[in-house]
């Protein structure tokens, strides 16, 4: 299907499950490739609801249908997402198929664009990841720069859709300003954006001048059956498979968008346990005090509890911290950015001559501070020190918010 997709306001008939892209361009008899010599976009979650993976797929079944499977091009994490956050990658071969492995992950920026060789003998670029929803997760940016590099070299995108699986209804938090694009938020989208990976690859391609990014590659989604937009991941009827190392399970992501924060900080986001952002704490925190300060803000879907834990690895590693665990009780209700907040402000306010941002060097940035990166701008930093509530810390997103929903409307595909 076009990229126009299914209006969201046309009834859809019902389906036992979500059908995902991948299987409707099987079902379509590989029509948006058929022909064409295509480098796949894709990682352990680019599965059909068989568990059949895309690399298989194309390599097998789709290749009697006329696609030519080239080569396999792998974003953060690795084609077979064994990686850490932050870690370099290597160009391998891939053990399965034999076809060569590109690191969309490597040393530099540079390193997150395929090259003019990688793409050199290439009709289409073909990209099925599963992403969390939320800005910061560097998946949807890999596309947008293969999306770029398409148009640099006049192949065809192909996006197949999935679901968002913390829903396409809730929108959170403000937008990237000018002067701190990273890998973290190369465009000015919310940090929680309620769109599908093929919704944004519209986005990205409609002219600036119908509320797009103008990137303008030649591009087709193939889209979902039986989603909508108050769907959570849970009412799909899919398997959950891990996008990355620390999103074990999809409660995870609904909480991501805010907890995703404290990695600009120097308390403990729980990396190095097996319930990363649903912990988080530090060694000289007072959990129980934490806890209380939290429960006075009624945030809402979520409780928090005291606790103790040791990270095997990254922030504290191997040092006791203190500090909450997160319990969902009413998803749909889960504010996730003002969540991150009032976890960071309070976190602070404990201890602030402990407390500290992150100054190392973070996705491939070093001058600016992990947290404007996060964060859009220096501004919440600024008035995070100045002592501003966590109420007014979020209200100074809501302009940049409603105006990104104003803009997405047109790039809705169901």
């Amino acid at each position: 299907m076009s990229e126009q997709g299914t209006p969201g306001n046309v009834a859809q008939p019902q389906f036992p499950r979500t059908i995902l892209g991948v299987e409707v361009l099987l079902h379509s008899k590989c029509a948006a490739l058929q022909g064409l010599r295509v480098g796949a976009i894709l990682n352990p979650t680019s599965l059909d609801a068989s568990l059949n993976h895309l690399a298989d797929l194309l390599h097998g079944p789709a290749r009697e249908m006329g696609v030519h499977l080239v080569s396999l091009f792998g974003p953060e994490h690795g084609v077979r997402g064994d990686v850490q956050y932050l870690e370099e990658i290597e160009a391998a071969v891939d053990e399965r198929t034999g076809l060569p492995a590109h690191s969309l992950y490597g040393k530099d920026f540079a390193s997150l664009t395929p090259s003019d060789e990688q793409l050199k003998g290439l009709d289409a670029l073909v990209f099925d990841i599963q992403d969390v929803g939320s800005r910061y997760y560097t998946y949807l940016a890999t596309m947008s720069l293969c999306m770029q590099a398409a148009a640099k070299h006049d192949l065809k995108f192909v996006v197949l859709d999935r679901p968002n699986p913390i829903g396409g209804v809730a929108v959170e938090g403000g937008v990237i300003h000018p002067g701190f694009e990273s890998f973290v938020g190369l465009w000015p989208m919310s940090a929680r954006h309620g769109m599908t990976a093929g919704e944004t690859a519209v986005m990205l391609q409609r002219p600036k001048d119908r509320g797009g990014f103008g990137i303008g590659c030649e591009l087709a989604v193939v889209p979902m059956m039986g989603w909508n937009r108050g769907m959570l991941f849970g009412d799909t009827g899919l398997p959950w498979v891990m996008p990355s190392p620390n999103m074990p399970t999809p409660e995870t992501a609904l909480i991501y968008p805010g907890m995703c924060l404290l990695e600009g900080t120097n308390l403990s986001e729980g990396r190095g346990t097996t319930r990363p952002f649903e912990l988080f704490g530090a060694p000289w925190l007072d959990g129980h005090a934490l806890t209380d300060a939290l429960d006075d803000e009624q945030l809402p879907g979520v409780r928090f509890r005291a606790c103790a834990f040791t990270p095997t690895w990254d922030k504290h590693a191997k040092t006791r911290c203190h500090g909450v665990q997160i319990h969902i009780d009413e998803p749909r209700a889960i504010d996730a950015v003002r969540l991150g907040v009032a976890c960071l402000v309070h976190a602070r306010a404990q201890a602030p001559e402990k407390f500290a941002w992150r100054t190392e060097k973070y996705e491939f940035v070093d001058t600016i501070p992990a947290i404007d990166l996060l964060a859009g701008s220096a501004k919440f930093r600024a008035s995070v020190e100045s002592g501003a509530s966590v109420e007014s810390l979020c209200a100074a997103w809501d302009g940049e918010r409603a105006a990104f929903l104003a803009q997405r409307k047109g790039s809705l595909l169901y």
